[in-house]
């Protein structure tokens, strides 16, 4: 399965002032599209070749292969991340199953919100603040570099990128408050609770 640029789901210029034009025009053009690029290149010629996206993260993960635990692992989060945003998003209102989950599990929307965006912020250097579901759980998870869920026996639902990439720009080093507009004004909990269907 050859990797493939996808493209936005919204305009460009949809998700500001939370996510600039020009953000966008860098992380997809350019960051997620070398991620693309490079993790063809590492899996050509490869038993990786005919493997699902996820199959992949997995497999190269369990053989310490970095370039595809990144390449690929990116691949899989970016192309969820931009579905993870929308314009208008955020809010307190999630689908029903969802909520259900996040008062079981995480003590409620507040604490949810709390953990997530500390797991953001405390993640040193690059990587990634998830929701993920794993032993028929939801569980706060944050993971390195290109790494995700998947590859430690979880199966993510919601993440956020805080390589600086993702901000830079727009909230300079305010990691916290990039955070905390992307919670509360980008999250697209429907594409959340598709997820969750999927795996619980």
């Amino acid at each position: 399965m050859t990797f493939k640029l996808p493209d936005l789901p919204y305009a460009y210029d949809a998700l500001a002032p939370y996510m600039s034009r020009e953000t966008l025009e860098y992380h997809h053009d350019k960051h997620h599209l070398a991620y693309v690029d490079n993790g063809n290149k590492a899996k050509a010629g490869t038993p990786y070749e005919n493997m699902s996206l996820e199959d992949i993260c997995k497999k190269a993960f369990a053989d310490k292969n970095a370039a595809l635990v990144n390449n690929a692992g990116q691949h899989f989060n970016h192309i969820h991340f931009w579905q993870w945003m929308k314009k208008g998003g955020g809010g307190r209102k999630l689908p029903g199953r969802l909520q259900t989950m996040v008062d079981k599990d995480l003590g409620g929307f507040d604490k949810m919100r709390a953990d997530f965006i500390n797991a953001g912020i405390t993640q040193f250097g690059s990587g990634w603040a998830w929701l993920a579901i794993k032993n028929g759980r939801l569980e706060v998870q944050k993971t390195p570099n290109g790494e995700n869920p998947l590859m430690h026996g979880a199966s993510p639902i919601l993440g956020v990128d805080v390589w600086e990439h993702s901000y830079y720009i727009d909230y300079r080093n305010a990691r916290p408050k990039y955070l905390e507009a992307w919670f509360d004004n980008l999250i697209n909990w429907e594409h959340v609770e598709e997820m969750l269907s999927k795996v619980a």
